[in-house]
């Protein structure tokens, strides 16, 4: 007893599974000396932004015990 398949809609997706193909694709073009230097460049223009924004920010994370000195001062004196 044979058994067909059902046909189904994009039959060839079906039988894709089946294929192989022995053909290689091409490879992929090298980058370019330019294009190499451009991708540091923008690397390293990143990590450098980032470097100046954590130690431009620096100050406004740390505590400033200064301040609640003199705030705990004028509480304990009642004003």
């Amino acid at each position: 007893m044979s058994r067909r398949r059902e046909p189904v809609p994009f039959d060839f997706l079906a039988e894709a599974d089946r294929f192989r193909s022995n053909v290689a694709p091409p490879p992929g073009q090298r980058a370019s000396a330019g294009q190499i230097a451009g991708r540091w460049l923008l690397g390293l223009t990143v990590v450098a932004g980032l470097v100046g924004a954590l130690l431009i920010g620096m100050p406004a994370l740390t505590l400033d015990h200064s301040s609640t000195g003199t705030q705990r001062s004028q509480a304990s004196e009642g004003r």
